[in-house]
């Protein structure tokens, strides 16, 4: 990590503007559902907080595109952070406008304000100069500590540092410190677990990785296409019949670097896409024309946690089944129960695996939850990621 901190500068009475992943999930009622990442935004404000700062915070939620909405306002947000600061968070009722501005102005030494949802304007995804500047001119100091947005080149999340000196907070120093030391000095053996949907999602993931790791497992939907890559019939599976080349590609790139490349070798099959369809267990290379793999089956469960069981250095980016259905969150529940009792350094890249070792109540087991799924991927590739090439270099 040879960028900038907030323990790196004089802070001591700034005005700060700190860009955070406010982007939480809420309910029909507007209930904020998980609070993870507000409460992981808490040691950066809390230590400017001790500064004597004055401080305002940004964020986006959701996908407004550039419209006012109101299910997309951070009012929500404000409030949670207000109960778990035990101080008041000024809502601003604007980004750049008179009300967002005075307010910023007005701003005592420890007091906290909110702008509204930076998303509200469309200035905001397209980088747009003055809007960075306009946000830019309320502060003396920009914070960055949003590492689930940190790969947009956002006018928030980029755009401010052409006018403001920039440094991280205290979650991207975190998730830099782990993802980083993966990457570059794993202890090993060092295993991989990609997981989700689709190939096309994780080429740069698996290819990067191929460099790095002494052992590539393959689980979730994407497991289909490596399959049908060989030949075998994958039934109404999740495929990618464009990226077969890419599979059998992969697969040989893993043999000439001596990579351990694990893909199932039973799948729990369903006749429907429902969560109580009928379902039974078989092995790879016999799935029926007609039925759908979910989930990896017992043996490759056995298989792979055997593997698992070795490493000293694990990452897992992606589930390897349909968890949100109970009867095929056995491998994905099965994975992050072994990660959780072995003594090795435990990183979850983000998105649907840090939810999915939430559900299964295992999060306080493990090393460390990255709170950006696509940022730690691209992170992982080993793609610079603007949010954290525009902070001060050490």
């Amino acid at each position: 990590m040879n960028k900038k901190t907030i323990k790196d500068i004089d802070l001591k009475g700034k005005k700060v503007l700190v860009r955070c992943d406010f982007n939480v999930p809420m309910d029909e009622e507007r209930n904020i559902t998980d609070n993870t990442r507000i409460v992981a935004a808490l040691p950066t404000i809390n230590y400017l907080i001790e500064n004597e700062c004055s401080i305002i915070l940004c964020s986006h939620l959701g996908r407004p595109k550039g419209e006012v909405k109101e299910e997309f306002s951070l009012k929500p947000v404000a409030k949670e952070l207000s109960k778990l600061l035990n101080k008041e968070v000024i809502m601003a009722k604007d980004v750049i406008g008179e009300d967002a501005k005075t307010k910023a102005n007005n701003l005592q030494k420890g007091q906290i304000m909110l702008l509204e949802n930076v998303r509200f304007h469309r200035e905001e995804t397209d980088n747009d100069p003055e809007f960075a500047k306009q946000l830019a001119e309320m502060a003396e100091l920009y914070v960055n500590d949003a590492f689930g947005a940190a790969h947009r080149a956002h006018s928030s999340t980029a755009g401010v540092a052409q006018y403001l000196p920039a440094v991280s907070g205290f979650l991207i120093e975190k998730e830099l410190e782990f993802l980083g030391n993966a990457i570059t000095n794993p202890q090993r053996p060092f295993v991989a677990i990609l997981g989700g949907a689709k190939v096309s999602d994780k080429i740069g993931v698996i290819d990067s990785l191929l460099e790095k790791v002494d052992t590539l497992i393959i689980g979730g939907g994407m497991a289909y296409t490596f399959f049908k890559a060989q030949g075998y019939e994958v039934g109404n599976s999740i495929c990618e019949l464009d990226k077969l080349d890419l599979a059998n590609s992969l697969i040989k790139k893993a043999k000439e670097k001596g990579v351990k490349f694990m893909l199932p070798v039973d799948t729990k099959i369903g006749k429907e896409f429902k969560p109580d369809t009928e379902s039974k267990t078989v092995k790879y290379t016999e799935i029926p024309s007609d039925w759908e793999g979910f989930d990896i089956g017992e043996e490759t469960i056995k298989m792979f946690a055997e593997e698992i069981r070795k490493a000293k250095t694990v990452v897992w980016n992606g589930p390897v089944g349909l968890f949100e259905f109970d009867q095929f969150a056995v491998g994905t529940n099965s994975i992050a129960k072994v990660l959780s009792e072995i003594d090795a350094t435990t990183i979850i890249g983000g998105g649907d695996s840090a939810a999915a070792v939430k559900k299964a109540g295992l999060e306080d087991k493990m090393t460390h939850i990255s709170t950006g799924g696509g940022a730690s991927l691209e992170f992982l590739e080993g793609k610079k990621l603007p949010g954290i090439e525009c902070l001060l270099d050490k």
